[in-house]
């Protein structure tokens, strides 16, 4: 190990300039905000951004120093640090990255450090569109970086779930699923309806094109790997953060942070998982952490051990083999957190059940999702509103078939070289750029979770609490009385359709209920 008390990695970083792409999503935001409050030293960021919706480069980057990610920095007043980020305009489904030659030669002459996070994450997204820019988006980046006169590494941002067509995954590089020319040929040449009736012969056992592009990506940065230090991050399932820049601190809607906000409304009640599965979740602030660890691995701790030059490190941000972690163990104390912090703007008393099969979650969709959403969007429009729910849930519907092999497969990731790399840095390093999770207490983090999702997803100060619970009892009390008129109402269809007593229909009730709760 390193100098216990000395802080190389923030030493490396010192006055260097790096270049993010994808700055502006979930990974790229907490990256620059990391730089920014941990690396003073650092000299300057370029981010490539895109204009947008009509807004120009420079009034996104003003919109981007408003993410609540930032929040801490402006606390601690560091809003100083904001002059460091540069702007490049761009896209990486462009050719050349969209970059003019006056910014290109600007980061030809500058950049030290490469931090590719850009990738498109839709599922269900085109092939035509995912190799644009998961694949072509990487090369684009890789030709860049071939350019850059003073570049000590590049660290590409993959996906765990890159090799999802195994479900026991190393930290190595797996053949490639396809010859990547074959396939940018075969998107450039055929339309999107010629190209979608061969999808599922070129995906072979990928179960989705990010997957595959994701792979075949990994293989543009292998290529390089020999000519730069080059270094490889899969994350699994980003989650909000463990501790930085503050507890729970979310913007993505995907995974758990996603359901979580739909059952604090109320209108998410059935949710397809098994609790026995291991689910791979990592929270964002330890990718981050690793990202930039590995900027720092590849060029300067990886000759210091005498690694072999030319080799493609690779790391797992994983938790299924380290620290795993199963909805069976969240499953009593998920509804409690829901009603410990509930939201003002709640439709419907929360109440999330998970359900083992996917049958039956069609089933209690059905019941629990929209037969209640077409009522509620009855009376959104009644009130001039813009009913969503029923749209909403048909958009989980036809995503089903898609995530099912994310629902209910269990994965095993390795981490040894991640966990390798976190006992190699300094005891310094190892607080500040903190990669191992062994003291993540998971109930712990899921409540922080859902406060975070209430104040970071659903825009609710900690300040509206005790209005929010006055509001969940008046909704528990409504859930009561509609539960009891239902059974009521099913009661009296027991014996009008079956021509029995009172006491008979009442008999059916319990079976009744029993046969509901199992959807």
């Amino acid at each position: 190990m390193e100098n216990e008390q000395h802080s190389s990695i923030k030493e490396f970083y010192g006055n260097k300039n790096v270049f993010i792409t994808g700055a502006t999503g979930f990974v790229g935001v907490a990256l620059i905000e990391k730089l920014l409050r941990d690396i003073p030293q650092i000299a300057t960021v370029y981010i490539l951004i895109r204009a947008k919706k009509g807004k120009s480069v420079q009034e996104r980057l003003e919109e981007l120093k408003q993410n609540s990610v930032f929040r801490r920095l402006k606390e601690e007043q560091f809003e100083k640090r904001f002059d460091k980020i540069v702007p490049i305009e761009g896209d990486v489904g462009l050719e050349n990255l969209g970059i003019n030659e006056q910014d290109r030669q600007l980061l030809i002459d500058n950049v030290h450090v490469v931090f590719h996070s850009a990738a498109t994450l839709d599922f269900m997204q085109s092939l035509k569109e995912t190799t644009n820019i998961n694949l072509l988006g990487t090369r684009r980046v890789v030709e860049l970086c071939k350019q850059l006169n003073k570049l000590q590494a590049l660290v590409h941002i993959s996906s765990a779930y890159a090799n999802s067509y195994i479900t026991e995954v190393e930290e190595k590089l797996y053949p490639a699923p396809d010859d990547p020319e074959k396939i940018i040929d075969l998107t450039e040449t055929l339309n999107e309806e010629a190209l979608s009736k061969l999808e599922a012969d070129i995906l072979k056992d990928h179960p989705n094109t990010y997957t595959f592009t994701k792979h075949l990506a990994e293989h543009e940065v292998a290529k390089v790997a020999a000519k730069f230090p080059c270094g490889i991050v899969r994350p699994s399932m980003i989650t909000a953060a463990w501790r930085e820049p503050k507890p729970g601190w979310t913007i993505s809607k995907n995974g758990p942070q996603g359901f979580f906000m739909g059952a604090s409304k109320g209108v998410l009640r059935r949710l397809p998982l098994d609790p026995s599965i291991i689910m791979d979740y990592i929270p964002v602030d330890v990718v981050v952490n690793a990202i930039i660890t590995t900027g720092y691995y590849v060029n300067v701790l990886k000759k210091q051990n005498g690694d072999k030059p030319g080799e493609l490190q690779i790391f797992h941000l994983t938790s299924s083999t380290y620290k795993p972690f199963r909805f069976e163990m969240l499953i009593n104390k998920m509804n409690d957190y829901l009603h410990d912090y509930p939201l003002v703007s709640a439709v419907w008393y929360p109440k999330l059940k998970l359900v083992k099969s996917l049958t039956l979650f069609r089933l209690g969709a059905i019941l629990y999702h929209f037969l209640p959403g077409f009522f509620l969007d009855l009376l959104t429009r009644v009130m001039g509103g813009r009913p969503i729910l029923i749209r909403l849930h048909k958009s989980v519907w036809n995503s089903l078939n898609t995530l099912e092999k994310f629902i209910f497969t269990e994965w095993h990731y390795s981490n040894k070289h991640t966990m390798a790399l976190a006992k190699n840095i300094s005891a310094q390093d190892q607080e500040r750029f903190f990669l191992d999770i062994a003291e993540l207490n998971w109930d712990e983090y899921f409540e922080n979770t859902i406060m975070g999702v209430r104040e970071y997803l659903s825009k609710e100060s900690p300040k509206t609490l005790p209005a929010a619970r006055r509001k969940d009892k008046i909704l528990l009390g409504i859930h009561v009385v509609v539960q009891l008129g239902f059974y009521y109402g099913l009661w009296k269809i027991f014996m009008a359709l079956f021509g029995i007593s009172n006491a008979k229909a009442a008999l059916l009730l319990p079976l009744a209920y029993t046969l509901l709760n199992l959807i």
